[in-house]
């Protein structure tokens, strides 16, 4: 099945200058084999369209589930430089919570606030 991030994983981020840190933490054991193959440096950068001007890097923490992504050039000069205040690492965190994902059905029952009968 083919859902959004927020239902595999939960995110924390933080900012520094032009420099975004978000973690992603699967919630369970079982989805972060998905969550690692899918979600790539490439990936994370291509799903902010441009948002993101320089090198993402992505740091797997295996036997926590945890993914850390360092994107540099994304918060648009700095947090302190930019008029565009959703540019803040927390907004960057959040947005990635709808990155879509595949996942087997067999694993629905690990899958966070997910109700498919309300899906149309």
């Amino acid at each position: 099945m083919r859902l959004m991030l927020q239902h595999v994983a939960h995110v924390r981020s933080g900012d520094k200058g032009n420099t975004s840190n978000v973690t992603v933490i699967a919630y369970e054991p079982d989805l972060y084999p998905y969550l690692k193959d899918q979600l790539t440096a490439e990936n994370f950068k291509a799903f902010y369209a441009g948002m993101v001007t320089g090198p993402v890097t992505r740091y797997a923490v295996d036997h926590l589930g945890v993914l850390n992504f360092v994107a540099e050039g994304a918060l648009g000069g700095g947090v302190s430089r930019s008029l565009c205040l959703d540019n803040y690492g927390k907004a960057l965190s959040a947005a990635i919570l709808g990155f879509e994902i595949e996942v087997p059905d067999s694993l629905a029952n690990l899958l966070r606030n997910y109700h498919p009968e309300a899906v149309s």
